[in-house]
């Protein structure tokens, strides 16, 4: 119950047109109930009636038909439409609203939720089962009313109109009805779950290998893979039949139920036609009445199984929604414009789940504004993990970090990172053109302003040598593109930003000397006037840094320049004599 009142609260700013779609459905479903009452007439008044002449029979007919016609085509036609097109207005409003709201939470997610799922998982929840939730709306507030309403109509003032005791045989089998719902309800909504879950589980898999299909391909996997996709897809397949078996289950046991009822009918009503206690119109019109209970009925019933699709969806929904955020911005923080960048950690210990090893340890650390400082040490030592904490990515903890005297979680934290240009190893590029993907770090900016961007990356030039220059799509990840070139778009977008603070994590070291040459030089120019953290295992790209960090199993063992490091004879000297003689 909790995952559906979360959803009615999408519902909710739509009431008045579900109300008016409702209104228009219930004289479109409630026009049909017009036609037994009609053949009724035919029947009894017209064919079988011995007061009125052929010449007066057929005038009433053609009248009445006549109207019939204008009912049916005319009027019918624009109810028809308009109540398709509202219902399906509002069940896709509704997505619509849903998935904006999903993205705005999942944007508020920390890393931490990102790297205990896979992201093919995450897209199935915002795209698959947002997408079944809308039977939600479409059947259960909508046509589940409009049915209701039909049968209403015709059991309450029609059906008993004609013949009580008949009535009485064709609801006969309504009990069964709420039976099977009963029992069918709660096991295929079980199972509709397994499904969504073994298809988010089979798209995360499928995710990952359309990712890394140059990997498999350079191992020549294909055959492995192809094994690994087959069992992920028969696990899908399994729950699907499963969910399948049980579902045609219940339509079996529903339609029997509704192919009973006219068979009651025309046996106790042909006796009662027989001893003249109803007329032949009466009877007809009585089994065109149970046609249209037992349409809606049915559909009732296997809505019922189409709702549990879609509350099972909900539930999964719901669940994404209530992922906690783990940064959480504190009541009246402060917005800033622009800080110097002093940045202080004071006795920082950080872990990245409870029950794990703390990768940081009382990390005492001070940064001056406009100091360029580098981070090294060998891979695991924490260097990353120290940066990824400035710009909250991940809050400490225990201890506090400073910017400019004041804890970091005292700043809004949009104005916080909006202080902080990062450019790493591996930097993410978008599908989009070369000057959408450098107006992320701003994109507000005028075209010459990204051009000028460019240029301070050493990026123009190439950008100009693409097929349409800066409008170029550049493929998912920036595929289309050189490492090196991606690296200057990333350093273009940081350029465009302006921000006081510069982190660069292994910015270089995957790139060959001629493009880390030319990045090297833009980063240079990038750093001027800005506090600058690099994390570098390539030492001879930090010995210019006003001070050196030595990081050893999350703790701080070294500190000072190039040459009075090396002076000491630690483990910064060791480093540096390794690569040297590399």
């Amino acid at each position: 119950m909790e995952s559906i009142k979360h959803y009615l609260q999408f519902v909710r700013p739509y009431w008045k047109m579900i109300l008016g779609t409702l209104v228009i459905g219930i004289i479109k479903f409630g026009i049909p109930l017009v036609l037994p009452l009609l053949l009724k007439y035919v029947i009894d008044d017209l064919i079988i009636a011995e007061t009125l002449s052929k010449e007066e029979k057929i005038s009433q007919l053609i009248w009445i038909m006549a109207g019939a016609f204008i009912l049916f085509t005319i009027v019918r036609g624009p109810i028809e439409y308009y109540r398709q097109f509202f219902a399906q207005w509002i069940g896709n409003k509704v997505l619509y609203d849903i998935r904006e709201r999903l993205f705005s939470h999942l944007q508020k997610l920390s890393l931490r939720y990102y790297n205990n799922n896979k992201a093919g998982e995450i897209i199935s929840r915002v795209i698959n089962d947002v997408e079944q939730t809308k039977n939600f709306v479409m059947t259960g507030l909508m046509n589940l009313w409009l049915d209701f309403v039909t049968l209403v109509i015709a059991i309450g003032l029609m059906m008993f109109y004609l013949d009580f005791s008949l009535t009485l045989v064709a609801i006969a089998v309504f009990p069964l009805y709420a039976f099977s719902v009963k029992y069918f309800y709660q096991r295929l909504r079980f199972l509709t779950r397994k499904r969504s879950q073994a298809l988010a589980e089979m798209q995360g898999h499928l995710h990952e290998r359309v990712q890394g299909m140059s990997v498999v391909r350079s191992f020549a996997l294909e055959e492995h893979e192809q094994k690994h996709f087959s069992k992920q897809n028969n696990q899908f397949l399994q729950k699907a039949l499963d969910h399948t078996k049980w579902n045609a289950k219940t339509y079996t046991v529903v339609n029997t139920i509704t192919d009973i009822a006219p068979l009651l009918v025309i046996s106790y009503g042909g006796y009662q036609a027989i001893l003249g206690n109803i007329t032949p119109g009466d009877l007809a019109a009585f089994l065109f009445y149970v046609e249209r209970i037992y349409g809606p009925l049915r559909r009732l019933v296997n809505s019922s199984t189409t709702l549990t699709q879609a509350v099972a969806s909900m539930d999964r929904v719901y669940e994404l929604f209530q992922e906690k955020y783990d940064i959480q911005e504190h009541p009246g923080a402060k917005k800033v414009s622009r800080v110097k960048g002093e940045i202080l950690f004071h006795n920082v210990t950080f872990s990245y789940d409870q029950d794990r090893e703390a990768v940081l340890k009382n990390i005492q650390l001070e940064i001056k504004s406009g100091e360029t400082i580098a981070l090294v040490g060998m891979s695991g030592g924490g260097k990353s993990s120290l940066i990824s904490l400035i710009p909250r990515f991940y809050d400490v903890t225990a201890g506090s970090i400073l910017l400019d005297g004041m804890d970091i979680k005292e700043y809004n934290i949009h104005s916080l990172r909006d202080q902080i240009g990062m450019v790493l190893q591996d930097n993410i590029l978008f599908s989009d053109s070369v000057k959408e993907n450098i107006l992320m770090g701003n994109p507000q900016a005028t075209d010459e302003e990204v051009i000028a961007a460019a240029q301070a990356a050493n990026a123009h030039e190439f950008i100009m040598e693409l097929s349409s220059g800066y409008d170029t799509p550049i493929g998912e990840r920036g595929v289309k593109l050189s490492g090196g070139q991606k690296q200057r778009v990333a350093i273009a977008r940081v350029f465009l930003k302006n921000p006081a603070i510069l982190i660069l994590d292994e910015a270089t070291s995957a790139l060959d000397l001629e493009s880390e040459k030319m990045i090297q030089e833009s980063i240079e120019r990038l750093a001027q006037n800005r506090t600058t953290i690099i994390v570098a295992h390539r030492l001879s790209t930090i010995t210019h840094a006003d001070r050196i960090i030595v990081i050893e199993n999350g703790q701080i063992v070294e500190e000072g320049s190039h040459l009075e490091l090396l002076e000491q004879q630690g483990s910064y000297a060791r480093l540096y004599e390794i690569q040297w003689k590399e």
